[in-house]
């Protein structure tokens, strides 16, 4: 029999019963007359506090509230890649079918579709053991993703009973009959159902070792992110946060992209959703969306979804690391989340932290990142979920809560910056503000797989930039024209690597995503440059003369001038830069 209890009073999407109708913390609940979705987050004796993933107006004290028992949950199975999803995972375009443009109210509409017939090869056998993780079937899911079923993460040990023939199953068709340890029987379908707040289990967890490659120089090369690692992108309005992340949702060697649409702003939820339906996926030559799923909970869209929305991501994230696969997961953002926790914490009346945010905002923070890592999963497949969170700090101000509770718990900060962005430097990611925690994790693979020079190279060119930083503060004060010339040739060198190796084009067809052996090339050649130039310096050369040809700016349209499948051409590139150092010994030796 369902439990009911009746609203005593209403704050914003906060609502409270007196009495106790025996409600469980975490259990969903369905409020009013509308039936509205919501979650009880509070238990005191004779009060239960719920919040509302709705909009309450209308009701009032005196509606009746029936629990769920059960507590929030995802649909997990085939039909999650290619759909939008709102905060608590109700599909949008079912929605606007039933309902119009706008969302309704209490609407109730099955999170997958429960009637589409999905064509199912079956993996099992009457006899087998099977447990928790065991991939039981498999379904082409989309032209680029190959859905594998598994038995529910809470049975330990149990037998297959009877089988279906291949065929055209729905999600809600038993496939398999299981017998468990106590001599019952459990039908398993291709759908199961999982508590959002819950992260799902895996065997082992692995430390970072193998980097998830974006394609952007200053990412792979500079500040790298592993798979299974946590990074955040903070930066002020226009610097650049949502850009950077379509760009490793396109590029990135992640399988499958879980983006999360948290209180941004309607019409730029509504750019990416048009963007990603449109995009051809360079992976794989099928459609963007056949390996992304959104999860769209725009600025007007409840607060308490909002908070919910994170979580939805998460788990449907794990759900397909499980299977073996790469997930990356781009929040966007955790600063609109956080604003989110901090309004019902204020519905709450509860002692307010720093800038009103609530004294718990550093554990939520870390619940959240905590989840990503690359594991073994229970059927022995190995997979990772990768998070990576952009940050709106008010006036780009990296010193608010959000940003520094962030800090504490990404390995990975890349940094935008103002005045980059507004010179056009794209990526807007500071060298100097940023930092990755992994490249020592990640040297082996680096080592292996592309060069035993890539890791010196990279802090060889780390070093320059940050003796241009310092000269800078020099030369704002006195000009460069009295700086010695080897100190010339440091800044015309951080010069060639800012606008030659950091700066990106995200509209060049080679430039937009480079290969990690075309990176190390560039580095190498950069760097070929800097030697021969200091030998001509440290002969007397003065730049003057260094600066006469044009080898430097040759250097910095290499990103353009060498196809990414051509790293022969860099050898042509290091004979010129011979040849410049043998005219200007010749004409001024």
């Amino acid at each position: 029999m369902n439990k009911t209890g009746i609203i005593y009073g209403i704050n914003g999407p906060v609502i409270y019963l007196k009495e106790d109708p025996g409600f469980r913390i975490a259990e969903m609940v369905y409020v009013g007359p509308e039936k509205l979705a919501g979650e009880v987050i509070g238990l005191k004796k004779g009060l239960t506090t719920i919040q509302v993933y709705e909009e309450t107006t209308g009701l009032k004290p005196g509606d009746t509230v029936t629990g769920a028992d059960d507590a929030i949950f995802v649909t997990l199975g085939p039909g999650i890649i290619h759909n939008i999803f709102d905060g608590i995972e109700r599909p949008l375009a079912e929605i606007a079918r039933a309902s119009g443009k706008y969302i309704t109210r209490g609407i109730s509409v099955p999170s997958l579709d429960t009637e589409k017939k999905w064509k199912v090869h079956l993996t099992v056998r009457p006899g087998d053991s099977v447990q928790g993780g065991t991939i039981i079937a498999e379904t082409q899911e989309t032209v680029s993703i190959v859905h594998k079923s598994m038995i529910p993460p809470h049975i330990h040990e149990a037998v297959v009973e009877s089988v279906v023939p291949d065929g055209e199953y729905t999600i809600l068709d038993p496939l398999l009959v299981i017998s468990l340890p106590d001599g019952s029987k459990e039908n398993v379908t291709l759908a199961q159902k999982w508590p959002i707040r819950t992260p799902r289990p895996s065997a082992v967890r692995y430390p970072a070792s193998i980097p998830l490659v974006t394609g952007q120089r200053i990412l792979d090369t500079l500040f790298p992110i592993a798979k299974g690692g946590t990074a955040a992108i903070p930066g002020g309005f226009g610097t650049g946060k949502t850009m950077t992340q379509h760009q490793i949702a396109k590029w990135s060697d992640a399988d499958i992209i879980i983006y999360i649409g948290c209180g941004e702003r309607g019409n730029e939820m509504t750019e990416v959703l048009e963007d990603f339906s449109k995009l051809a996926d360079p992976k794989t030559g099928n459609l963007m969306m056949d390996r992304t799923t959104l999860i769209a909970n725009t600025s007007n869209m409840p607060v308490a979804a909002r908070e919910a929305s994170i979580y939805t991501g998460l788990t449907l994230a794990e759900y397909y690391r499980d299977m073996g696969y790469d997930v990356a997961i781009m929040a966007d953002s955790t600063s609109r989340w956080a604003e989110a926790l901090r309004e019902l914490s204020g519905r709450l009346e509860e002692m307010p932290a720093e800038e009103g945010f609530p004294a718990y905002l550093a554990s939520r923070l870390s619940t959240f990142y905590e989840r990503a890592g690359m594991v073994q999963n229970l059927n022995g497949t190995e997979g990772s979920v990768t998070i990576i969170g952009a940050v709106s700090p008010q006036g780009g101000d990296f010193s608010e809560p959000v940003t520094q509770n962030t800090k504490r718990f990404v390995r990975c900060f890349w940094g935008l910056d103002k005045s980059l962005a507004y010179s056009r430097h794209f990526p807007a990611i500071h060298w100097l503000t940023s930092y990755s925690e992994y490249l020592d994790d990640l040297t082996p693979w680096f080592q292996k797989n592309v060069s035993p020079r890539f890791i010196p190279d990279r802090n060889q060119l780390m070093a320059i930039l940050n003796q241009e930083s310092t000269l800078m503060e020099i030369v704002k004060l006195i000009g460069s024209d009295v700086l010695p010339d080897d100190q010339k040739l440091t800044l015309e060198i951080a010069r060639v690597i800012r606008l030659g190796f950091l700066q990106q084009n995200a509209f060049h067809s080679d430039d937009t995503c480079v290969p990690m052996e075309k990176q190390f090339q560039m580095m190498e050649l950069i760097l070929y440059l800097y030697e021969k130039s200091r030998a001509l310096v440290s002969m007397g050369m003065p730049m003057s003369i260094l600066k006469q040809d044009n080898i430097f700016e040759r250097v910095i349209s290499v990103k353009y001038d060498i196809p990414n499948d051509a790293p022969e051409m860099f050898d042509t590139y290091k004979k010129d830069i011979d040849r410049f150092y043998d005219k200007v010994l010749e004409k001024n030796g």
